[in-house]
């Protein structure tokens, strides 16, 4: 690598934001928009996704639930990543598609939202998870990337970042979750 190829990264990823946006910003006012009226009548967010997904997902609740760019209240959301006790357990008991599906069982119900974090689309666990939250009637959202793969026909909002490489995909999902975060901050504390 020189200092070219770094340059050319930079650029990519720079242009990939740009486009996506501007072509995606009233998709993701929506997005905020909704979650934000599912926490202010007592509903809670449940984020999960594996790998970078998960620390995404973590970083989006962190936010949420101490605070974003100002003083107030703790909005409710739990990263289904977090306990590994519970993890390894439902993967060693029941198998890893399970991890997410199970929690989702455990503490989602009507009136919350999920939101599932897949670059591809398709990880067995996630895809499972977000049935289970659709059963349940939460209000289900995917941040994806290259047309949403097997989530993109189960959600009710996807948030598809149209490129097929997992780094450019996650360096977007970053952004996401922080507009996503001031979005839901402003509109929950109206």
């Amino acid at each position: 690598m020189d200092e070219k190829r770094i340059a050319d990264i930079v650029a990519q990823s720079v242009t990939l934001k740009q486009r996506f946006f501007a072509e995606r910003a009233g998709v993701l006012l929506e997005v905020g928009r909704r979650i934000a009226e599912r926490l202010r009548a007592g509903g809670r967010v449940l984020v999960f996704g594996n790998g970078g997904s998960a620390a995404d997902a973590q970083h989006l609740a962190g936010e949420l639930v101490v605070r974003f760019l100002r003083e107030r209240p703790a909005l409710s959301a739990l990263a289904l990543t977090t306990d590994p006790s519970v993890i390894t357990a439902m993967a060693n008991d029941l198998g890893y598609a399970q991890v997410f599906k199970r929690q989702i069982e455990a503490h989602g119900r009507t009136g919350d939202v999920a939101i599932a974090i897949s670059t591809s689309g398709r990880s067995p666990n996630v895809v499972e998870a977000v049935k289970a939250a659709r059963a349940r009637g939460l209000l289900t959202v995917a941040l994806t990337g290259n047309g949403g793969g097997t989530l993109a026909g189960l959600v009710d909002l996807l948030v598809d970042v149209p490129h097929s490489e997992t780094p450019r995909i996650q360096e977007v999902h970053a952004m996401i979750v922080h507009i996503l975060c001031e979005l839901i901050e402003e509109e929950a504390s109206a």
